[in-house]
């Protein structure tokens, strides 16, 4: 039995609304929130089914009473063995589930065992008592929740992208990712037959024989919240920043100043204490495009009170004369260091951005730089030591076109190699609102395209780059000929006249109302 695609002939009598669904019905359309890469209908739109939306939600809620402290009572669980080949739900069903007529007012409990491709469900009543029936119910009565409940456990255990996206759901509900849990699900099972049963499971023999090796879920969620409360606590560390009698009145002037919009991710407290106190004296960040590798690297800094001497961009401005050179003065030739040197002299830090594009010669220095006793050579013969409060960051970008692999020696030195993920949506829309007020109204569109764009780019494994400063530039340009002409100069471009991409842009964009 196909039951993913049996869920779209299947629907409630007395409603064809999704029960807490945002809104959506039996059929509506999601297109305008998530298209799936493998999507094959008809001009590739998303479409929901009431019984996985609304085994989704039930689903969710079961595991929201697990994961929240706040919650009152545990509604239920989901069980797996130590293969994963395993999987068996049982939960409460809500009150307001029966109250809106979702299911039957008799239906006060699920389970559902789930084993290879058979698959075994049973309902029943206040006192436990098992509902007698067929498979015949399901179009009426069951209505597939407990079916989708254990696949949607199996989903989860086995799939860490779906995983997350539930978890970011549970954090923040919102239409977008429901449509993306909904889909997802569907598309990846949706040629998938199982073996259905409807029978008494507290009388399943093969499922006692096996309940002794199941792990539950709520157990290893434990583990992850004591972690995670662990990981909170050592977030809240207090920074530590530099005595500013260390610098000079001159080196004060380049402590960064960044406005309120960036703000240092709490898992980056420790690594500022680390650099301060020097067990940290190399950092790396790595990451896409437009992330804010650079900016972290000034927050840090900014944070500690850790002057930055000199940035550097290492596709266009470093060359032999990184460390200084000589000129003429007056009647003279004399030797002046650059910035980088009086860092690595008087104290301070250097910034070396895209530092996987630099010229292996140019990067040399850094060889003696960083060991244990780091000085450097200038090309006037004197030998400059590392001032204890020398600090060296550099960023680069990982995984697109043209991009470079660092030198695994150079790379080995870093003391700390730092991911810089995409950005949030609410740092995105921070950033946007703060830089361009105007868009305030608009912010979320503009980043809910920015999502529908990237996952196109990535499912077509196209060479392209869409950053939040192309997010910034559309926003600017809408200010005076609005965001349908604007994006033709800023967002449409990143296309590289792949005439095909651009026309998928522009029908993007027409889903959304501008104005």
């Amino acid at each position: 039995m196909n039951l993913f695609k049996l869920a779209y002939k299947v629907v409630r009598n007395n409603s064809t609304e999704i029960y807490k669904g945002f809104g959506f019905k039996h059929l509506s359309d999601g297109t305008q929130y998530y298209v799936h890469p493998e999507n094959q209908s008809y001009e590739g739109k998303t479409t929901l089914a009431q019984p996985i939306g609304e085994s989704a939600i039930l689903f969710l809620t079961m595991l929201s009473s697990i994961m929240d402290e706040n919650s009152k009572e545990q509604i239920g669980d989901y069980f797996f063995n130590f293969n994963k080949t395993q999987f068996f739900v049982e939960l409460q069903v809500p009150a307001d589930f029966r109250e809106n007529e979702v299911v039957e007012n008799t239906i006060y409990f699920y389970k559902a065992f789930l084993r290879g491709q058979d698959l075994t469900i049973a309902a029943y009543d206040k006192n436990k008592k098992f509902l007698k029936g067929n498979l015949e119910h399901i179009r009426i009565l069951y209505k597939l929740l407990p079916t989708f409940c254990v696949l949607l456990a199996r989903e989860m255990e086995s799939q860490n992208q779906f995983r997350t996206i539930i978890e970011k759901f549970l954090e923040n509900p919102n239409p977008e990712i429901f449509v993306n849990i909904c889909e997802d699900f569907y598309q990846n099972h949706k040629s998938d037959d199982y073996n259905l049963i409807y029978e008494d499971l507290l009388q399943n023999k093969e499922l006692k024989n096996a309940q002794d090796e199941f792990i539950s879920f709520s157990s290893t969620y434990k583990t992850i919240l004591e972690n995670k409360l662990a990981l909170k606590n050592e977030q809240d560390t207090k920074i530590n920043s530099f005595d500013q009698n260390e610098f000079s009145d001159e080196q004060k002037n380049y402590v960064p100043k960044l406005s309120s919009e960036f703000v240092l991710p709490k898992k980056l407290y420790s690594l500022c204490n680390a650099i301060k106190e020097g067990d940290i004296l190399t950092t790396l960040f790595h990451g896409p495009a437009g992330t804010g590798k650079t900016i972290s690297c000034k927050l840090v800094c900014q944070n500690i009170k850790l002057p930055i001497m000199e940035t550097i961009n290492c596709t266009e401005n470093l060359d032999e004369f990184v460390l200084g050179k000589f000129i003429p003065q007056d009647d003279k030739i004399i030797f002046k260091e650059s910035f980088v040197t009086k860092a690595i002299r008087y104290g301070g830090a250097v910034v070396f951005e895209e530092i996987n594009f630099a010229k292996p010669q140019y990067l040399a220095f850094l060889n003696s730089l960083l060991d244990d006793n780091g000085f450097v050579r200038l090309d006037n013969g004197e030998v400059v030591k590392r001032h204890k409060n020398f600090r060296f960051f550099a960023t680069m970008n990982l995984g697109y076109f043209g991009t470079k692999e660092l030198n695994q020696a150079l790379f080995n030195r870093f003391n700390a190699v730092i991911e810089v993920s995409a950005l949030s949506d609410e740092s995105i829309e921070r950033m946007l609102v703060t830089r361009v007020p105007e868009c305030k109204h608009f912010a979320k569109k503009i980043i809910a395209v920015y999502h529908k764009l990237q996952r196109k780019i990535e499912a077509e494994e196209l060479d392209l780059v869409l950053s939040p400063r192309n997010l910034e530039n559309w926003a600017r340009l809408a200010k005076y000929e609005g965001y349908i002409l604007a994006a033709e100069k800023s967002i449409i471009p990143i296309a590289k006249c792949d005439r095909v991409f651009e026309q998928t842009i522009r029908n993007i964009l027409m889903l959304y109302k501008w104005n």
